[in-house]
């Protein structure tokens, strides 16, 4: 039996190993998905609410919570301190899908909800796809995977749930607690691999009638191409270089916080973390002092301590890929302004965080999503000196405006090519707001009542009177 080794960023050793699935059990797992689903779809909408929300409750109860929290620092290394939050925040997300069901899902009628008009009667109902395969990545998993889940199941799809072998745990706990919870034999499986092969046949199969996957731009584009010869739904949540412009009137110091907890938490492995900063001239070098003062504060270190603040990046290959981006700016120009030996970090995957000022413009680090703890600065002459430069980009997931004119922070938001667009705050995916990315950030759309589309299909409705 093959099995999965999920290596502990914390100590770069392997912890667990999960059983993988072959693709025998894959085409099981489909043929049984498609079974349940038949009767699942019949259930009322109102039972789905119920049953969903059940299950969040069993996912966030204590002491259970506390256990998913680390063995989620175990299997990705984010401290301690932060982890229990991502699953409370997760559930919270999905009470909020839970209310605005009822909305997004309901039938459009035309003309008057009491019928027939002038002997016609005319709606369009929310169908289900059939069965959905989510596929969600180890950085935000609880996060990620209710963003599709949630608005799945209570459209009336059956779901296989493949996570991240880095993560694998998680997939599990959404298992149990969905069992514990009511769910139907079926409606929901766990996919454990890590074979792209398979994969791939699994999105050809006929039995698959949807897919949702969060992850890299790579990655995206592979199931992209594994779906081409089909038309099923493909919806794409990929990654980012994610901008943040600075301008004058802003208050440096409290900015600064803000600025480098958007590059730097969870050790910047975030598809919306900050990844470049434009500072208007005016202001840049008193910004960039307050930066190196603030980062220079933060405790590195082990994550299951309560008191550290950044843990290892994920893996040793992912250090070295943030190392490389590093290098290539020092290369460029660049010059890293915290001196090493400021961090105590250990070999294996931790990273010291670092800021990174003096690069030119075709640096890595300022047109390559990083996913590591930097923080990268830009000088700027003007407002569209800044919106030029952030909108040449090959991606699109968000920016962000800081300023305390509010009126040109939101029209400097209109000029800028992303699908999410902030004004004095930074890495937030609310829940009533679309979640999209342009450009090569993705395509299709989580969170708010536009969430729900991607999971169902529509159909017309057309009687005539006789």
């Amino acid at each position: 039996m093959s099995v999965l080794t999920t290596v502990s960023p914390i100590d770069a050793v392997p912890d667990f190993t999960t059983p993988e699935a072959t693709k025998e059990q894959a085409l099981a797992e489909i043929a049984t998905a498609n079974k349940a689903q038949k009767t699942w779809k019949q259930t009322t909408l109102d039972d789905r609410i119920k049953l969903v929300t059940k299950a969040y409750e069993h996912l966030t109860s204590e002491p259970g919570v506390d256990e998913l929290a680390r063995e989620l620092t175990q299997q990705m290394g984010r401290p301690i301190a932060y982890t229990k939050g991502e699953i409370t925040t997760a559930a919270a997300r999905a009470k909020f899908l839970l209310e605005v069901a009822p909305e997004a899902l309901a039938p459009q009628r035309e003309g008057s909800d009491a019928g027939f008009v002038d002997g016609f009667k005319k709606y369009i109902t929310h169908e289900p796809l059939g069965t959905v395969l989510i596929i969600f990545p180890w950085n935000y998993p609880y996060l990620c995977l209710t963003n599709a889940l949630v608005p799945s199941l209570l459209a009336g799809n059956a779901v296989i749930i493949k996570p991240s072998p880095q993560t694998p745990k998680v997939a599990d706990a959404f298992a149990k607690a969905f069992k514990q919870a009511g769910l139907p034999e079926g409606v929901l499986q766990v996919l454990h691999s890590g074979d792209n092969e398979l994969i791939s046949d699994i999105i050809a199969n006929p039995g698959i009638h949807g897919v949702s996957f969060t992850g890299s731009v790579a990655g995206g584009l592979a199931v992209q191409k594994a779906a081409a010869g089909r038309t099923i739904p493909v919806a794409l949540e990929l990654g980012g270089n994610d901008a943040a412009y600075v301008r004058p009137d802003v208050d440096v110091d409290a900015v600064a916080e803000d600025i480098v907890d958007g590059c730097v938490f969870n050790s910047g492995q975030s598809c919306c973390s900050i990844e470049r900063v434009y500072v208007h001239a005016d202001i840049y070098d008193a910004f960039e002092k307050a930066v190196v003062k603030v980062l220079s504060a933060y405790k590195v270190g082990d994550p299951l301590d309560k008191a550290t603040q950044l843990g290892p990046v994920v893996s040793v290959k992912s250090k070295q890929n943030v190392e490389a981006q590093i290098k290539d700016a020092l290369a460029k120009g660049g010059k890293a302004l915290i001196p090493e030996g400021t961090f105590v970090t250990e070999d294996k995957a931790f990273v010291a965080p670092q800021i990174l000022v003096g690069m030119s413009h075709d640096a890595e680090v300022l047109v390559e999503e990083t996913f590591g703890p930097l923080v990268p600065l830009y000088k700027v002459q003007s407002d569209q000196e800044a919106i030029d430069l952030i909108n040449d980009s090959k991606y699109g997931l968000t920016s962000s405006v800081w300023t305390k004119d509010l009126i040109v922070g939101e029209a400097l938001g209109n000029e800028i090519e992303a699908g999410t667009v902030f004004v004095n705050r930074a890495d937030y995916p609310d829940p009533t707001l679309a979640w999209t990315g342009w450009k090569n950030s993705g395509r299709g759309v989580s969170l708010s009542r536009f969430g729900f589309a991607g999971f169902t299909k529509l159909k017309s409705h057309h009687v005539k009177k006789v």
